[in-house]
């Protein structure tokens, strides 16, 4: 029996759309990343891009266990010498952008290179319930359903 390589023709994507409210991020971002790289398809291939479009609705109301709301930083490079900045989680949270603690989440998850690149690319990261791509009629996929673990109430 021979071994099946996809092609990039050949790939079908879906587009699927996750509601991220009371949600544990390292969780989400496990199974976010899984989905992007086609892992959870029979058909996947390490070197081909064969995973779905992901939108995430709700970013602001994820949940970091423990004290890492407070404890846990971002560092950044400004490219000056010296130029080192930190940033906390709670801070970036009730931030402007909090959906980039989702997408560094998910971004460090995924291969660093061309191919992991173009699938952090299908990634689509929202902070308010309400997302622009209804056109694509995406599927609904509930993280929390899938164990208990994966939600945390208040």
């Amino acid at each position: 029996m021979k071994t099946y390589v996809a092609k990039p023709a050949e790939v079908e994507k879906k587009w699927v759309v996750i509601d991220a409210k009371g949600l544990i991020v390292g969780r989400l971002a496990s199974l976010i990343a899984m989905r992007l790289r086609g892992k959870h398809k029979p058909t996947f291939t390490p070197h081909v891009d064969c995973g779905d479009n992901v939108i995430v609705i709700n970013a602001e109301k994820v949940v970091l266990t423990g004290r890492k709301r407070e404890q846990k930083v971002y560092y950044h490079h400004t490219g000056y010498p010296g130029g080192i900045k930190e940033r906390t989680a709670k801070f970036i949270l009730e931030g402007r952008f909090p959906e980039r603690v989702v997408e560094k989440a998910v971004e460090r998850m995924l291969p660093r290179g061309p191919l992991g690149r173009q699938q952090l690319g299908n990634l689509r990261v929202y902070k308010g319930a309400e997302h622009p791509h209804a056109a694509q009629t995406p599927v609904s996929l509930d993280i929390g359903a899938m164990n208990r673990k994966n939600v945390r109430s208040a």
